[in-house]
């Protein structure tokens, strides 16, 4: 947990840092084993120096106040006699020789540790609720306050209780130790048996080791009552936010305010982080904006996608210009319910590294939010960017693929615009190579002939490309790119040196065709999101066809801008292309696509066909060659004059 610092004179000045605060507190405690040794006093000693930080904060320091000495003496037990160090460490503080006989009674000492820490950690989680923005009953909010003062002062006295007995150890107080310890063990043990004769002398040590058995109880019984309490809370808080997500989602709202605090809310309302400015950040920031939430795992995307998310969004001209009209926040989520030193390692690395805004805490994001995110917005695994209106609807549920597609030109990201922009588009090679490759997106829009070919079989790849060199020797115009597959292996690098020093084809870089298979993923991906399906949509037809095709030997021919192509497999178009000495001679007549279709798709009808189609005339318009979309052959070109009489 990170502690916000609120310095008490007492404690230290503004000057002081964490660890030179923790260390008065320790010596504060060292005091008490050595000097007066009443209990209640030196407990609210400590709760007055303590007095200007939160109830968890107080908890975590005194804790860590109490591990200096602690930890230290844990340490020597545990690695001796093993270590050389901890031998030494051990005869400079002349401890005693046999330390390995004091562990089963040292056990005793770590039940009550435990149960301290078990109880500062529903301290934690109940000062993490979000009271201030959710209301819930006052009266178990009361309880639940009073329960945790009174853990607290016990957490405080524990740690007063366990230091004295380090203490004596350290001192070499072995007989008087050895009798509270051993009684310690036998009490807790059979605690519920324990009986005292109204005349029995009790010695110190063992009123002492009493005590120590009775806080052990004591904790656990208040620590077991406290989490009962937070728990309660916790569910309430959990079911108002749900149903305020779900009011806040569902009616119109002013602007998106209420919605991102109760989404992100901490305890200081200063949730965000930018890379560029690493202080805190309120939500504000995000007013009148749309907002798109990143909602991941820690480690977002594969690094090819993660760049090329970053260039879409932040690299391209048409994002200067909208600048200030949206943000990306990254909302990362956890697989598990709790976040581990990798995953936060990996946040603060890409936190401080791109772009957008992010949570600054995200393991501090309310469980009941996580819960929203995954139920109503169906975050699993998948990266989903959810997109927000300056008000605060929903105007996507999930953007991404949008934003793989068009970039900053999405904008505003909406539902709406992701089918206004696939209104405006028709298939091509141009829609699945644009932005991947601006040499061969300029050749394609020349009207140049394209054979974009996949394979992992080097045999098949030279045989396919020599044949095709013997095609183009005749005058064909045809270019070759090597496009690989969607999961390339270990073999995909030895395939592209060999195409590269055998000069078979051009071909993609490894980063360009792992971004040719993404965008054919994100249209797959876009189309389906807005309800399209293969039997009413072309593009989504085609790629789904060319997306089949993967992991074998293929190739897909188009000519320029044309919706016009041809996609086959391996051994076909090998096949088709053995023959071509056949169907060469109506290449001039129908073009190298409209030759190779009737080759290999020779039509099967048992009358002529008689389909037509109509093609406006746009001047200056240089229409090739049409291919009818019922018998595939080439289609007759007529001109039709119609008469502009009186209107």
């Amino acid at each position: 947990m990170e502690i916000d610092i609120i310095y008490n004179n007492e404690v230290g000045d503004l000057h002081e840092t964490l660890g030179q605060i923790i260390y008065t507190i320790s010596k504060e405690v060292q005091c008490y084993c050595s000097g007066n040794r009443d209990l209640h006093t030196r407990t609210m000693m400590l709760f007055d120096m303590l007095g200007s930080f939160t109830w968890d904060a107080k908890m975590v320091i005194i804790l860590a106040a109490f591990a200096t000495n602690y930890g230290e003496l844990l340490l020597i037990i545990q690695l001796y006699p093993q270590n050389p160090l901890a031998v030494l460490v051990a005869m400079l503080k002349q401890l005693p020789n046999n330390l390995s006989a004091f562990r089963p009674q040292l056990k005793a000492l770590g039940m009550l540790v435990q149960s301290m820490v078990d109880a500062t950690q529903c301290i934690i989680e109940f000062e993490a609720l979000r009271l201030q923005h959710i209301k819930i009953d006052d009266k178990g909010t009361f309880t639940t306050k009073s329960d945790l003062y009174i853990a607290a002062y016990w957490v405080i006295r524990s740690t007063l209780t366990c230091s004295s007995l380090v203490t004596d150890l350290i001192a070499n107080n072995q007989e008087q130790l050895l009798i509270v310890l051993n009684f310690s063990v036998h009490i807790y043990n059979d605690l519920t048996r324990v009986e005292f004769q109204p005349n029995m002398n009790l010695s110190s040590a063992t009123i002492a080791a009493w005590e120590l058995s009775s806080l052990v109880f004591k904790m656990r019984g208040i620590c077991g009552y406290l989490r009962k309490q937070v728990t309660i809370c916790h569910m309430q808080i959990e079911d108002k936010v749900h149903q305020k997500l779900l009011k806040l989602f569902r009616e119109p709202q002013m602007d998106n305010q209420e919605l991102l605090c109760t989404l992100f809310a901490l305890k200081d309302d200063m949730p965000l982080k930018c890379s560029s400015v690493q202080h805190k950040l309120s939500v504000s920031k995000l007013l009148n904006k749309v907002v798109l939430l990143l909602i991941s795992k820690p480690d977002i995307l594969p690094i090819e996608d993660l760049i090329f998310l970053v260039q879409q969004t932040y690299s391209l001209p048409h994002h200067d210009d909208l600048e200030s009209s949206y943000e990306i926040v990254w909302v990362p989520i956890t697989s598990s319910s709790t976040w581990t030193d990798t995953d936060t390692e990996v946040f603060y690395h890409l936190s401080n590294t791109l772009p957008w805004y992010s949570l600054r805490e995200p393991w501090l994001l309310g469980s009941e939010v996580v819960k929203y995110i995954k139920q109503v917005w169906n975050f699993v695994d998948e990266p989903l960017m959810v997109v927000l209106d300056p008000r605060g609807a929903v105007s996507s549920p999930n953007a991404i693929s949008m934003v793989f597609i068009w970039g900053s030109m999405a904008y505003p990201f909406s539902i709406f615009r992701e089918q206004q922009l696939w209104d405006e588009v028709n298939w091509s090679l141009k829609l699945i190579l644009d932005e991947i490759d601006p040499l061969m997106s300029m050749k394609i829009e020349e009207g140049r002939t394209i054979c974009l070919y996949g394979s992992d079989d080097l045999d098949w790849i030279r045989e396919f490309t020599r044949k095709m060199k013997e095609v183009i020797s005749t005058g064909v115009q045809l270019e070759l790119v090597y496009v690989g597959k969607k999961k390339p292996g270990k073999s995909i690098s030895y395939t592209l040196a060999a195409i590269a020093q055998e000069n078979l084809s051009d071909y993609l870089s490894l980063y360009e065709i792992h971004l040719f298979w993404l965008r054919l993923e994100s249209i797959q991906r876009s189309k389906h999101q807005i309800g399209m399906s293969t039997d009413t949509d072309r593009i989504l037809k085609e790629v789904e066809s060319l997306m089949s095709h993967e992991g074998n030997s293929w190739a897909l021919l188009g000519e320029g801008l044309s919706p016009d192509t041809l996609l086959y497999h391996g051994s076909d178009i090998l096949e088709c292309i053995n023959l071509f000495p056949v169907w060469a001679q109506n290449v001039g007549r129908v073009g190298f696509l409209g030759a190779m279709r009737s080759a290999l798709e020779p039509p099967h009808l048992t009358k002529p066909c008689c389909r037509c189609n109509v093609v406006p005339y746009v001047e200056g318009s240089t229409e090739g060659t049409v291919v009818c979309e019922e018998c595939k052959r080439p289609m007759e070109k007529f001109v039709l004059y119609q008469c502009q009489g009186n209107q």
